[in-house]
């Protein structure tokens, strides 16, 4: 029998709280509350097995949200010093211990882990999943993907394609609050020897400086028509109060200005 994996037993006997399960070599029980209508000695039963409260085995026939091995998105149910619970769809929630963790979670966040099972033989997880995705997808340059983001570090935003396939959006692709559990829509912008993939969440160019154009219009009009500086400031400035690079906020300025939509005075920009 396998912990963690989804498996056809047959009823070996019928008792008055459940039924016990056989593989021929080993038993284990389906509580009577699972237990199908006229099930009875000999019918095989497609099952679940997982520990319960205190530990023991025990067969359900409920489909999990993931199998032992398996990478995908669960909800935190609640949060200990030991780590996170989330909610696999069983009546016992499984643990994200708190060394297995890559970011701090609240009640209600998703993350991407994967299912393994600990060394006590319980079923954990494990939002570690960088080893565990794979480098093999079918990507190409300039195509559009949807991904979990499941760490951030100086290198780079790291993101699993599909939930599966290893990906990265470099520093100077990401000028968005991006933060771990965010779904993304993506473009492929490189393919490494390796296979892995490197990501942006920004369209291609033209698109993209009609969006940003769009954005800076709408913000200078939030601030009363006026936005409180022109070109001339840092990129950390632009950055922090626009999420664009200074590049892009001067093409977005640029096209603003041929549209005739804005104007620069005193080193403010102003719509007209």
């Amino acid at each position: 029998m396998e912990l963690g994996k989804i498996q056809i037993l047959k009823v070996d006997r019928i008792k008055d709280f459940g039924a016990y399960l056989t593989d021929g070599s080993e038993d284990v029980l389906l509580p009577k509350k699972e237990v199908p209508e006229n099930c009875e000695i000999g019918t095989e039963l497609e099952v679940f097995l997982y520990r319960d409260s205190k530990d023991r085995l025990i067969a359900t026939t409920r489909h999990p949200k993931l199998l032992v091995g398996e990478i995908g998105r669960l909800s935190v149910k609640s949060t200990t010093g030991i780590g996170a619970f989330l909610d696999i769809g069983l009546e016992r929630d499984v643990l994200l211990p708190f060394k297995e963790t890559v970011s701090k979670l609240q009640e209600g966040d998703e993350v991407l882990v994967y299912l393994y099972e600990d060394k006590s033989h319980r079923l954990a997880a494990s939002a570690k999943v960088y080893s565990r995705l794979l480098s093999n997808s079918l990507y190409k340059k300039d195509d559009e993907v949807v991904g979990t983001v499941f760490e951030i570090k100086k290198m780079g935003t790291f993101v699993a394609v599909d939930d599966k396939y290893n990906g990265m959006i470099p520093p100077n692709e990401s000028f968005e609050d991006i933060k771990v559990g965010d779904r993304l829509d993506m473009r492929v912008i490189r393919v490494r020897e390796d296979g892995k993939l490197d990501l942006s969440p920004r369209k291609k160019a033209y698109r993209q400086l009609l969006t940003d154009a769009d954005t800076l219009y709408n913000i200078i009009e939030d601030r009363g028509g006026r936005l409180g500086f022109d070109e001339s400031v840092s990129p950390d400035r632009i950055k922090s109060e626009l999420q664009l690079s200074k590049n892009a906020f001067k093409r977005a300025v640029g096209h603003l200005l041929k549209e005739g939509k804005i104007e620069i005075i005193d080193g403010d920009i102003k719509l007209k």
